[in-house]
């Protein structure tokens, strides 16, 4: 196994997984976000990258609010699609690799499916945010030094420019003592983000080129995931389980995303991916120590 790289490029920096990858790899990381990168910019990639000289770069920018995507397609496209492109051309006159992270979201089309997908499998995304995932992931596999990192439901310290997470969300609703309503039929693997961003870490030092699925083991459903919080943190919370059409978001969800880490587990030296429910308990113990 090589080094880990010096001056590797973390797009995305000021999000959950980009800040906690800077956090992880210190020296070694160069952060990049809005307002001083901007990623739809072709020019502004070309010439920053170019006075940069990464020898890696993580693309953990993207447009990520799936609802939303569902309105502003030419926004979202020009993020995860466009974006993608810019820093495949660039990292192949660089000579360097790329790691691009992707999500669940790019399968979910197998209305029956109960067996987690492989890398192999093929994505069938159900909206605009999958499709345009999907499409930067195809960028990205251009590329002969390239990984493309599929994960799921990211919780984790906030970063400077980071929205919110489900786990705090049910905590701040929880806390307000009314009953909640929580969707029970989507079957995924939510996934504590220092624990995605080592295994990235790891990817990165290696020349184990490819597509990975890179989560929390086991699988759960955002309601039983929100049961299991609740207890952990010892809190009475009263949770009415919903389907996907009661809670009646604008863009489609899949039923069944969870996704096989095996391929990844079999590269010698990964860190192993604890279980969804040893991440969530790392969470709460950690959380009261960065203030949330």
């Amino acid at each position: 196994m090589s080094q880990v790289p010096m001056r590797i490029v973390v797009t995305g920096s000021g999000g959950q997984l980009g800040s906690e990858l800077c956090r992880q790899l210190g020296s070694d990381a160069v952060a990049l976000d809005l307002p001083d990168f901007d990623l739809t910019d072709r020019d502004w990639v070309v010439r920053t990258l170019a006075e940069i000289a990464p020898q890696a770069v993580i693309n953990t920018a993207g447009f990520t609010q799936v609802d939303k995507a569902e309105q502003q397609v030419e926004l979202c496209r020009a993020v995860n699609v466009r974006g993608a492109a810019h820093l495949a051309e660039v990292c192949r006159r660089l000579d360097c690799p790329l790691v691009e992270i992707s999500t669940d979201y790019v399968f979910g089309g197998e209305a029956d499916r109960r067996v987690p997908y492989r890398e192999t499998d093929e994505p069938r995304p159900l909206g605009v945010y999958g499709r345009s995932k999907l499409e930067g992931e195809r960028h990205a596999a251009q590329l002969h030094k390239h990984c493309i990192v599929r994960t799921c439901g990211l919780y984790g310290r906030p970063g400077p420019r980071s929205g919110g997470n489900f786990v705090e969300t049910m905590l701040r609703r929880g806390a307000e003592g009314k009953r909640l309503r929580v969707v029970r039929d989507q079957h995924c693997t939510p996934s504590y983000v220092p624990h995605v961003a080592r295994a990235v870490r790891f990817l990165v030092g290696t020349d184990a080129f490819g597509t990975y699925h890179v989560v929390n083991t086991g699988e759960t459903t955002w309601h039983d995931f929100a049961v299991e919080l609740f207890r952990q943190a010892g809190l009475d919370v009263r949770l009415e389980p919903i389907t996907t059409s009661e809670y009646g978001a604008a863009a489609p969800r899949p039923g069944y995303s969870v996704l096989d880490t095996r391929k990844y587990h079999a590269l010698c030296g990964a860190p192993p991916m604890p279980r969804w429910e040893e991440g969530l308990a790392e969470y709460l113990a950690v959380r009261s120590s960065w203030g949330a």
